[in-house]
């Protein structure tokens, strides 16, 4: 499969996306292209592709813009198949469900999910699509901004930005 990236500049930093050849998002990361580790991901393997082509993430940028400007409150963004066990595919959908400015402990999601907290955070802490599914919506249980692949910092932003954190 072909596989399409672009960076692009957020109020946050910069944020890099892939699309599959059919324009689905693949993945996303907070950060450069380089500090991706897409190169050695499934994204590269197996005769996949990866190719920078910014053209074929207009409507990502556009989304992930109107995101940032406030305008845009939830993602319309067909996804790619999802890559990982079918537990962690359950995880990723109720994030998806997860309102913009709210959160939820991994505790909530656990007993929704019939699961543990512990089995959640593994889950959440797997989602290669961070942002467009919201994982740094979920906190601790004592409101804890607890595990994110990019940083309590970088959670507290978004969290900020959506309304769900109030500046200190």
């Amino acid at each position: 499969m072909k596989y399409y990236y672009d960076t692009f500049v957020t109020p946050v930093g910069d944020f890099t996306a892939a699309v599959d050849e059919n324009g689905a998002v693949a993945a996303t990361a907070f950060g450069d292209f380089e500090s991706t580790s897409w190169e050695t991901s499934v994204l590269n393997k197996d005769g996949n592709t990866l190719a920078h082509a910014p053209a074929c993430l207009a409507k990502v940028r556009a989304q992930i813009a109107g995101y940032f400007s406030g305008k845009l409150r939830e993602f319309d963004l067909p996804l790619a198949p999802f890559i990982g066990t079918e537990y962690q595919r359950r995880v990723w959908d109720e994030l998806r469900k997860i309102p913009f400015g709210e959160t939820r402990s991994y505790g909530d999601l656990a007993k929704k999910l019939r699961s543990s907290p512990r089995a959640v955070g593994r889950a959440n802490g797997s989602n290669i699509i961070p942002l467009i599914v919201p994982c740094h919506r979920v906190i601790g249980v004592d409101g804890s901004l607890t595990g994110f692949a990019y940083g309590v910092d970088m959670k507290r932003k978004l969290l900020v930005h959506e309304g769900a954190l109030l500046v200190a």
